[in-house]
């Protein structure tokens, strides 16, 4: 069936298959990545990154990925995330893929903190950005970035719906008392100050993904989602509703990360205060950029780290043992949250691609029904792929994850709703 939705170009209205296409924009504070996608086949159309904005030395790099087309790179001053974002156009224009196209049903945009408000994607009106304007104290270093790219979005195709797709949506099914923390109710009211959860555009597709690898209805599988990038996180997944999951108020809490340090105990800030004599912001650097395995062994690669740890490096190796020892409590938790778990899924960088990791992670946990099988573990792909023994109690996969494709998806949905 072809569903319709209202042209603001026209007043009238439109088919899927007049419009299929949505770009999705991800604005971090010196970064833009876009991907533009067609939702009739899910297919990507054309990719890029434009880097170092506000640096003397800029890069775009595009990649279109029809007809063969080969990657473009080129450098020079960006001043800011308009310009960002026009040469992002103007890339996408030279592939006949430019913002002007009648094709193009939406812009979605990755925003990272929604805060109890916005349990769902949101069409962005001048009320939805003032709300998440108003979530800036609770994500410093995320949001602002995110308020601009879509402003200057808005001011290239004011006519085009714009979607917010926020990083905390999927985590505001998490019950209270998972949320909250055991603080003075009236303060932390006060200031917001609660469990949101991040990487939840992940977290939805790669446990609705792995419920299709078992062949079952998604609300009859219960999934530990284990998120293993630079930036780390679990979520515990009961029937597609987040029950719990490992970060925060912020990015910091939970699992040990690539420059982050993961559950610390709060009294550490004081003490540094009053020993060290460090400031507020000291700690906040140290705690997000200079923690995890960086702070450990002075790497944050873990293909670096395991190297390292095959040559007998044994600070290398203690922070890998760390980090493991986090990633196998969380497991162990979230089983117990839980009750009974299907499956425990990899994903994100390191889930993906490290068989250590994964094998290390689980071993031990039998008692469980964890089992990964070394060979299917070794094995090197792309697809969604179970990675435990046929007779396992537990499922164990990989599941590359998509979030682009989230991304797009929920913002198509939402515009030819």
């Amino acid at each position: 069936m072809t569903t319709t939705a209202t042209d603001p170009t026209s007043g009238g209205s439109r088919s899927m298959t007049d419009a299929p296409r949505v770009l999705v924009l991800n604005s971090g504070s010196s970064s833009l990545k876009y991907q533009l996608l067609d939702m009739r086949d899910r297919s990507r159309l054309a990719t890029g990154l434009v880097e170092r904005i506000g640096e003397p030395e800029s890069r775009v790099v595009h990649t279109p990925l029809t007809g063969g087309g080969e990657p473009r790179e080129r450098a020079g001053r960006i001043a800011d995330h308009e310009q960002a974002l026009k040469a992002a156009a103007e890339e996408l224009a030279a592939d006949g893929l430019g913002l002007d196209s009648p094709e193009l049903a939406a812009i979605g945009h990755r925003v990272v903190h929604g805060g109890l408000r916005f349990s769902e994607p949101a069409v962005i009106t001048d009320e939805v950005l003032e709300e998440i304007e108003r979530l800036v104290p609770v994500a410093p270093l995320h949001n602002p970035a995110n308020i601009t790219g879509i402003r200057t979005a808005r001011a290239l195709r004011p006519d085009l719906p714009q979607v917010a797709v926020f990083d905390t949506a999927f985590h505001t099914t998490m019950p209270e008392y998972a949320a909250r923390y055991a603080i003075d109710v009236e303060t932390a009211d006060a200031h917001r100050i609660r469990r949101y959860g991040f990487h939840g555009t992940s977290h939805a597709y790669v446990s609705r993904r792995t419920a299709e690898l078992l062949g079952r209805p998604v609300d009859e599988v219960n999934v530990i989602v284990l998120h293993l990038g630079n930036g780390a996180s679990a979520s515990a997944v009961a029937g597609g509703r987040c029950v719990d999951t490992s970060m925060g108020l912020t990015p910091l809490e939970g699992l040990v990360m690539g420059t982050r340090s993961g559950d610390i105990d709060p009294a550490v800030t004081f003490h540094l205060q009053r020993v060290a004599g460090m400031s507020t912001d000291e700690i906040d650097v140290l705690l997000n950029k200079r923690s995890g395995l960086v702070g450990l062994c002075g790497d944050n690669d873990m293909r670096e780290i395991r190297r390292r740890v095959d040559e007998g490096d044994e600070r290398a190796a203690l922070a890998f043992d760390v980090y493991v020892h986090r990633l196998k409590k969380y497991v162990g938790a979230y089983a117990a949250v839980l009750g009974r778990v299907d499956a425990v899924v990899f994903t994100a960088g390191v889930g993906e691609n490290s068989a250590p990791v994964r094998e290390a992670a689980l071993a031990g946990l039998e008692f469980f029904g964890l089992a990964v099988d070394p060979d299917r573990n070794a094995v090197r792909s792309g697809e969604p792929r179970l990675i435990s023994p046929d007779d396992a109690r537990v499922a164990v996969a990989v599941v590359p994850t998509d979030e682009e494709l989230e991304i797009a998806g929920q913002t198509f949905a939402l515009v030819h709703n």
